[in-house]
């Protein structure tokens, strides 16, 4: 149960939420992302409740889960297409240029299905860099990935924030983000 939680986060912030399993992380990024309705409270963005414009809200994130949310039987490319594209337009140029960056270059064709634990989180953390959202609500973003793809997302991210950009980024050990200290919002 998350109970008088409160936390602000403006451009190029960064805030870490930490704390045991059941603690609450997971819950806290829900509740802001809108998939669940706080009990008391609101979440504001922008100095309004994220619930007056949901659809303007919903423009103003990209959300990262446990769950890479994709579709196992379309491709790398076709899922970044499909998923960005119901946000704005995205050319071929743009997902070739992005799955380049993530080191999926050469898994562009194959089913999502058939790629690795890895690999599935790399193309999750591409659709959250295509999505061009200013926050970026990431679940345990280095889950499953090796060495090379938790500094590929450490990378992204200070980017990110270094563009004016936001994160709320829930994870058992701090993010490694090269010139930002992201601030501590710790849940027992």
């Amino acid at each position: 149960m998350l109970a008088g939680v409160s936390l602000e986060l403006g451009a190029g912030e960064c805030l870490h939420v930490l704390g045991p399993n059941g603690a609450g992380k997971t819950t806290l990024l829900r509740v802001v992302a809108g998939l669940l309705t706080p009990e008391k409270g609101t979440v504001e963005w922008g100095g309004y409740p994220t619930h007056a414009d949901r659809d303007a809200w919903c423009a103003s994130f990209s959300y990262l889960a446990h769950s890479d949310g994709l579709k196992p039987e379309l491709t790398a490319r076709e899922n970044l297409a499909f998923d960005v594209g119901m946000r704005h337009a995205v050319s071929d140029a743009e997902i070739a240029r992005v799955l380049d960056e993530v080191s999926l270059a050469s898994s562009r064709s194959l089913p999502a299905g058939t790629l690795s634990a890895g690999q599935r989180r790399r193309l999750a953390i591409a659709r959250v860099m295509l999505a061009a959202a200013p926050l970026w609500i990431l679940d345990e973003p280095h889950t499953n990935l090796d060495t090379a793809g938790t500094e590929l997302v450490s990378r992204v991210i200070g980017r990110h924030l270094d563009g004016g950009g936001a994160a709320l980024i829930a994870a058992h050990q701090p993010p490694a983000i090269r010139n930002h200290v992201p601030r501590r919002l710790e849940l027992a």
